[in-house]
């Protein structure tokens, strides 16, 4: 089938995209969907406070994914990209690191609930939240297959274990059950998605039971990506305090109800938030090929790619701020306060799918330390934020604390010498100025 053209893009470099990660994309956005209806169902059955006490829960969690991952995976392919003779030494000395963090996480937990508790959540309920991060060492075949440019593969388990997931939650739903049995099914699914990798990583003669330890490669790795911790510590504030400080800011029952509520906006409003990812990575490296070979056709294809960013992020926005209304006609009327707070949040989108491909750029020229300082930089804007506004706006001061948090963060390389031509850049995407001048040219 032949793409038809788009004015100010480079015609190839998509062509090549929907080529190759085409089926995944479309995979994904289906895997997204189903996930999109069963969070109404969910969240219509559990109503407004019980979803406020899981997803508060979750998000307390979260703050220790980045822990438990230990910031491996992209070194992971990286090694197995280098040295694929070593797969088995280098999965399961992956493996290894990530389960003793994940299961170090267990005590940490217990620990920091001791000082920082949630109010109106049992402890019970963050116990077994709290061993998603174990469960989680598997993905590291994820990491294997990605080496391999495999990785519909993962999809095909992911969209699996989603339509299982699925089935199980409309089970709880049709047989009454309580939040617990929710709680569970959320750690399920992690446990499901590795069997899920289990079961396809030992097709065509491969072994989980042939990984080994190697202590230097541990060394080694845990070398590379500590600094990739930290940064991951701070994405996970980032992402996800606004919740749990939308909870007891407001306190107890309004509190837990509005987190509650604005869960789902954040389910709807972030459901693409993984396109931009997908997208950087099949393009950046006809980016840096031109970086290397031509300096001109590197600006241009960056400049393209940012462009492309507002776009799909601009179309997704203006669709989902005037689709709000209706989509909480979905939803018990106690949500319906929601909606207008989503049709603010989803413009946090833009900077998001900006903040990715610039991201990208800040690696390709070395300026590593810059995505912790931005990181920081949001995650200490959105708490701020979140203290002055969330009295006076409740949900609403969230969302926009959120949206300028994106913001600034993005946009901080324009204020910096050596990155402010490409903060300009973004910001003539952003203004569609590069794009008018583009449709003006031709």
């Amino acid at each position: 089938m032949k793409l038809p053209a788009i004015k100010g893009f480079d015609e190839e470099a998509l062509k090549k995209y929907f080529k190759n990660t085409g089926l995944l994309m479309f995979g994904r956005v289906g895997s997204a969907a189903i996930k999109m209806l069963i969070s109404i169902k969910v969240a219509n059955y559990l109503l407004s406070y019980n979803n406020g006490i899981l997803n508060t829960s979750t998000s307390y969690i979260f703050l220790f994914a980045s822990i438990a991952g230990l910031g491996l995976d992209s070194f992971i392919v990286k090694t197995l990209h280098q040295s694929p003779q070593n797969r088995d030494k280098i999965l399961g000395t992956a493996f290894t690191l990530k389960a003793i963090a994940g299961l170090l996480c267990i005590p940490a937990i217990f620990l920091a609930w001791q000082l920082f508790p949630l109010s109106d959540v049992p402890y019970l309920i963050i116990f077994i939240l709290s061993f998603s991060g174990l469960f989680q060492s598997f993905t590291v075949i994820d990491s294997y297959f990605q080496s391999e440019v495999q990785s519909k593969y993962i999809m095909q388990v992911q969209i699996l274990g989603n339509l299982l997931s699925a089935g199980i939650k409309l089970l709880l739903i049709v047989g009454k059950a309580s939040l617990l049995y929710f709680v569970a099914a959320f750690t399920f699914d992690i446990l499901l998605l590795s069997f899920g990798y289990i079961f396809t990583y030992q097709r065509k003669g491969r072994s989980i039971f042939k990984w080994s330890y190697d202590r230097q490669l541990a060394k080694h790795l845990l070398h590379l990506s500590w600094p990739l911790i930290i940064s991951g510590i701070m994405v996970s504030i980032y992402m996800k305090i606004d919740s749990i400080m939308l909870k007891e800011i407001l306190g107890h029952k309004e509190g837990t109800e509005a987190s509650g509520a604005y869960a789902t906006v954040v389910s709807f409003s972030e459901a693409l938030n993984f396109m931009p990812v997908a997208i950087v990575t099949s393009l950046f490296p006809a980016i840096l090929n031109a970086k290397r070979d031509d300096v001109d056709r590197y600006q241009k294809r960056l400049q393209n790619l940012f462009d492309l960013m507002v776009w799909l992020s601009l179309a997704f926005a203006i669709f989902i701020t005037i689709a709000a209304p209706y989509i909480y006609k979905f939803f018990k009327p106690e949500y319906a306060s929601a909606a207008p707070v989503l049709s603010v949040h989803v413009w946090g989108s833009i900077f998001v799918f900006l903040g990715v491909a610039s991201g990208q750029f800040l690696i390709a020229e070395g300026y590593n330390k810059l995505t912790f300082v931005r990181t920081g930089l949001g995650a200490v804007i959105n708490i701020v934020l979140n203290f002055i506004l969330i009295p006076k706006m409740g949900m609403m001061g969230t969302a926009i604390a959120t949206v300028i948090a994106y913001f600034s963060s993005t946009f901080l390389i324009i204020l910096i010498p050596k990155t402010r031509k490409q903060g300009l850049m973004m910001l003539k995407s952003l203004l569609l100025i590069s794009t008018f001048q583009k449709l003006l040219k031709n």
